[in-house]
């Protein structure tokens, strides 16, 4: 199917039908109706390449979400549907990048003119990647928050509110002795982003509130070992903030096993419960809504009307029967 025989079907020129499709010219509305029934009654589809050189745009962004071991992949493929999902509703398909290439991955798509724009994750505090941003010719916005955020466009969590969120909760309660399990060690290591965010809201919180608060990195195969040495160590410990979703389940069981259960043991998660957990105290990760802000943000750089900014999704705690009033 040809774009002549479109302009047949309709009864128009072949130069009509062409700028009712880029938009670039006026058209009146009948004639677009017009064209636009030959298009669906005949099936036709632009052809990509023609579509792209007229447009000088390609209709693809890229989501770089780099696939570390330390990264739980249920979670970034959160991110990455609802990415690919708000793209599609702007005629865009997504490009993903997965593969930890850093400053030179950037140089790549956008020097061959594959993408429109980009999205980037796994944001660290002193991220390699953000001057290279800034000097190209790209639109792109951060899922995450550097320190330097000057001329960046970035959208995410607010992590340190969360953080907060869960002290307040547990110290309302009554808790004063509180641990904050959080991500592998290798995660604080490189500094990403939104696991110092969440560990500062919390330390701050815990000052403000005067309560005992421990940070203690943790991985699924160290879970045993942080539990045991949390009822060693900690006997007065009535209060756990989870932020590290694949360690949750282990670490309850781990707890349960040393005859420490909630809600004799408050716990509150950071992100989404364990599936098997059932109503946990908890502050879910609104993937769904970052991912579709993140896409509106880029496309709006995209049609040159966008600007630089930080945008910071307000937490919401949902308590649980995993937490209850010390006792």
């Amino acid at each position: 199917m040809r774009i002549s025989d479109v302009a047949k079907h309709a009864g128009v020129s072949p130069s009509t039908v062409s700028y009712v499709l880029s938009g670039k010219r006026s058209i009146s509305e009948t004639t677009r109706r017009r064209v636009r029934e030959s298009i669906d009654a005949l099936g036709y589809q632009p052809h990509a390449g023609a579509r792209s050189l007229a447009s000088r745009r390609s209709n693809v962004i890229a989501l770089v979400i780099p696939l570390r071991e330390d990264v739980h992949v249920p979670v970034a493929m959160r991110f990455a549907v609802s990415v690919t999902t708000s793209a599609r509703t702007h005629d865009h398909d997504v490009l993903l990048l997965t593969q930890g290439e850093g400053p030179d991955g950037l140089r790549r798509v956008a020097g061959g003119a594959m993408v429109d724009g980009v999205i980037v994750m796994d944001v660290e505090a002193d991220d390699a990647r953000v001057p290279v941003l800034r000097a190209l010719d790209l639109p792109s916005v951060l899922i995450g928050v550097p320190e330097d955020v000057e001329g960046l466009t970035c959208v995410d969590l607010d992590f340190a509110a969360a953080g907060a969120a869960c002290v307040h909760h547990l110290a309302d309660l009554g808790h004063t002795d509180i641990a904050f399990v959080g991500q592998p060690p290798s995660v604080y290591e490189r500094r990403t982003g939104f696991a110092e965010r969440t560990v500062a809201g919390f330390e701050a919180a815990a000052r403000e509130r005067g309560v005992r608060a421990t940070l203690h990195p943790c991985s699924p195969d160290s879970a045993r070992t942080v539990a045991a040495g949390l009822v060693r160590d900690r006997p007065d410990l009535t209060g756990l903030i989870v932020h590290n979703e694949p360690s949750v389940a282990p670490l309850l069981d781990a707890f349960q096993e040393l005859g420490r259960t909630p809600p004799g043991l408050s716990v509150a998660v950071i992100g989404p419960p364990a599936p098997l957990v059932p109503s946990l105290t908890s502050v879910d990760l609104p993937a769904e809504a970052v991912g579709s802000r993140a896409v509106q943000l880029l496309m709006d750089k995209i049609d040159g009307v966008g600007g630089a900014g930080v945008t910071l999704l307000e937490p919401r705690l949902t308590p649980g029967a995993s937490t209850a009033p010390r006792t």
